[in-house]
């Protein structure tokens, strides 16, 4: 059936809200790279975008909501960056938890820009319940899917560790190592940072991974 114009014009203007949007969500994760959270204003993210002041409430009521939004299109890309790594990945368990253990370290996901935007709103989720429901969500459902393949191992091996305490010394590693790409940039690579949690994984686990080789890209 073809399409009407009405139907077309609606479309484009959906496409072009969208758009607007992901324009004006984007200023805002340079803007609070560059400047911090506190200076961040809806002003500076109006320019950023390239967009008038007027554009920035149209889309978006106040502050607060653009930065509600900005933080769930970054758990929303994040975890859809660690679902698609679990999904390319090979049938084994430890191919899977390979997989999901490196995805912290590709470019998209470990770089310093965003970083210190998770660190920015990790930083204000104590007095902003929506952010720590936000972060603890996403936190969430990663710590499970690696929780149920860290078991799945432990029961294959035979090792004698609790799941649960690998897991959480996995996430912290994780935390750390990302604290390091933002406090510490002319020392970190990502690479290194693969080879530790690798030999954290054949550690723990050698009869499945081997040596710092382990989460190679």
């Amino acid at each position: 059936m073809a399409t009407t114009p009405a139907k077309a014009s609606a479309g484009s203007r959906a496409a072009t809200r969208a758009l607007r949007r992901q324009q004006l969500i984007q200023s805002t994760i340079e803007s609070i790279a560059r400047r911090g959270f506190a200076d961040t204003t809806l002003a500076n993210v109006a320019a950023g975008a390239g967009l008038s002041r007027g554009i920035v409430n149209f889309h978006f009521q106040s502050k607060e909501q653009l930065l509600v939004e900005t933080l769930r299109f970054l758990a929303d890309e994040y975890m859809s960056a660690w679902k698609r790594a679990l999904a390319g990945a090979g049938p084994s368990t430890a191919e899977r938890l390979r997989a999901l253990a490196a995805v912290n370290f590709d470019a998209a996901v470990c770089n310093r820009k965003k970083i210190s935007v998770w660190f920015a709103f990790f930083g204000e989720s104590k007095s902003r319940p929506v952010y720590r429901e936000l972060c603890g969500a996403m936190d969430q459902e990663y710590f499970d899917a690696c929780l149920a393949l860290c078991t799945d191992l432990v029961a294959e091996g035979g090792y004698d560790l609790d799941p649960r305490t690998v897991t959480r010394g996995l996430s912290a590693m994780t935390d750390g190592l990302w604290l390091d790409q933002l406090t510490t940039p002319e020392s970190f690579h990502r690479d290194t940072a693969r080879e530790a949690v690798a030999l954290y994984l054949s550690s723990l686990f050698p009869r499945h991974f081997s040596g710092a080789g382990a989460l190679a890209a």
